[in-house]
């Protein structure tokens, strides 16, 4: 089990989601891409099945947009 003072010093974790094999996980933001990618090149045939969890894959994606102005 992790102490809070442990979760402060580890960088921010993405969820990410495998319908496939019924998997989430939160992964180091820094290690996103590459999990992601062994994973689905070792269990999908390198199909993008694992992903980042939609919901925040689109809340993201909206924060850029409006950062960009190209929501106003």
């Amino acid at each position: 089990m992790t102490t809070q003072s442990d979760d402060a010093d580890e960088s921010p974790r993405v969820p990410i989601v495998c319908p496939a094999c019924e998997t989430t996980a939160r992964i180091p933001l820094s290690d996103v891409a590459d999990r992601l990618e062994n994973h689905n090149e070792r269990l999908h045939d390198g199909e993008a099945v694992a992903k980042v969890d939609p919901d925040v894959a689109d809340r993201v994606a909206d924060l850029v947009a409006s950062d960009l102005g190209l929501l106003d």
